[in-house]
């Protein structure tokens, strides 16, 4: 064998040969399919990730805004889990002035490229619940 070609490099891009064979993937709309999935209500959320078992336990909106540390800290890689974490955390009870702060406070950590993806797909999450509520 003599091509050095990444092998990750080769099986990106025949999965994306692939892809362009069905006509419907051109259709597609992460976006969209994001949409499908709605905030839970907050009362939900307590009963689930909140202090409603464990009183004494951390309550849902510090359970997401720890976990929007989290994914800021692997780089906001996925837009949708960072999407729906703030929508979750501003259900919660979260304020934007909170989770700005949480994405700002962990760039120490991360890395200004990092906060600042994050930042910019909160602030996306932020607009569209702007828009809902009007």
């Amino acid at each position: 064998m003599t091509d050095t070609k990444n092998p990750f490099v080769a099986m990106m891009a025949q999965v994306q040969d692939m892809a362009k064979a069905w006509p419907q993937m051109n259709a597609f709309d992460p976006k969209a399919f994001e949409a499908m999935w709605p905030t839970m209500p907050k009362e939900l959320m307590e009963a689930w990730f909140g202090n409603a078992i464990n009183e004494n336990g951390l309550d849902a909106k510090t359970r997401l805004l720890i976990t929007l540390c989290g994914l800021t800290m692997q780089g906001a890689q996925n837009a949708t889990a960072v999407r729906q974490t703030v929508r979750h955390a501003i259900e919660a009870g979260a304020t934007e002035q909170q989770v700005s702060e949480t994405i700002g406070m962990i760039a120490m950590f991360a890395g200004v490229p990092a906060m600042t993806r994050a930042m910019e797909l909160a602030q996306e999450a932020m607009e569209e619940k702007s828009e809902d509520d009007t």
